[in-house]
């Protein structure tokens, strides 16, 4: 095995088709605040049809390329990390995102100070919050509270000894391959830290709901993989959020159809009218509780009906899963773009 070298830093940044995105992000990275030791780029894609590993190249990045069969988002951390060989910290970059300048040095600052780190992730938020109504509130979901933490996203410096001794994404994992990863992770006392700092800015890119939908579907998906995963450990990770969203997307599917049918056996738009009055008060509720995300009023709003609709798409991601496990099925990648 290659020795370590002291403060060296990969930088490995995933794409598929990121196009212009990819080149923004690189040179996000060489822009950032000096790093006390060696740094280097290396690019996975994962069957990009746009030029990506080409342009990549020409930037002096190193490329690598992963299957296009089966590819994961898990698959190309794992082929740039472990090609890293010299590396002692790993910085995972998503190729959507800019780097903000002063993260890497203020994550290592946490990583010396914390020996039992294994991970260190900021704030995560979109570039472009006024693109959509489905930008704004995805824009408030990346925000979270601060400290030690059960997991991180795909943007996150990584000590490599904790990636080494945990083994790795499971590449198996089509989605929520980082809380999969946390969750072995924390089980080998290793720590995931979340600072009050800037991280990366995201490109979220989505004006459809279709779009919308179809992220949803794959955070089902994901959610209940994971549950599934540990249902029977002292640690059930998400488990309680998979059940609470099975009650949730059932309720929010089935009560406008009952209102529906009760306004037409009663010739009346009353029952209706209660319903929409329901999902107001709701939606109102929680973008109160959400108040500490956001200024705007009408930002929470949109938030307070994203926390309840998005339920139903979750609920047909957890039963996609399902299926496909009665079935021994083998879930390709769920992109929304």
């Amino acid at each position: 095995m290659m020795e370590r070298i002291q403060n060296s830093l990969t930088v490995v940044i995933i794409g598929r088709n990121e196009g212009d995105r990819l080149k923004r992000c690189i040179e996000s990275v060489r822009a950032m605040e000096p790093w006390p030791g060696t740094v280097e780029i290396v690019y996975v894609d994962s069957g990009s049809q746009d030029g990506s590993p080409e342009a990549a190249a020409k930037s002096g990045v190193r490329v690598l390329q992963v299957g296009r069969e089966h590819p994961t988002a898990a698959l190309g951390r794992n082929a740039g990390w472990r090609a890293a060989e010299g590396a002692e910290y790993i910085l995972f970059l998503d190729g959507d995102t800019v780097l903000a300048p002063g993260f890497a040095r203020t994550a290592l600052a946490t990583m010396e100070g914390n020996p039992e780190a294994a991970a260190v992730w900021g704030h995560r938020r979109e570039i472009r919050p006024e693109q959509s109504i489905y930008t704004r509130v995805l824009d408030l979901d990346w925000i979270y509270s601060l400290g030690e933490f059960p997991f991180c996203g795909g943007d996150v410096l990584m000590r490599r000894a904790a990636l080494e001794a945990a083994g790795g994404y499971d590449p198996e994992m089509i989605a929520g391959e980082e809380p999969e990863l946390c969750r072995r992770m924390r089980a080998l006392d290793w720590r995931i830290l979340h600072v009050d700092c800037a991280m990366t800015g995201h490109d979220l890119a989505m004006t459809r709901f279709g779009q919308y939908w179809r992220r949803s579907e794959r955070t089902g998906y994901a959610l209940a993989k994971v549950a599934e995963r540990f249902r029977k450990t002292d640690d059930p990770m998400w488990l309680a959020g998979s059940r609470h969203n099975l009650r949730q997307g059932i309720f929010w599917m089935g009560t406008p159809l009952a209102a529906a049918a009760l306004a037409v056996g009663l010739r009346s738009w009353w029952p209706v009218g209660l319903w929409l009055a329901g999902f107001g008060a709701a939606a109102a509720r929680s973008a109160w509780k959400a108040r500490w995300k956001s200024r705007s009023m009408w930002t929470l709003m949109l938030y307070g009906v994203h926390s309840h609709v998005q339920q139903i798409p979750i609920l047909m991601g957890q039963m996609r899963f399902y299926s496909d496990a009665r079935r021994g099925r083998r879930r390709e990648l769920m992109e929304y773009r």
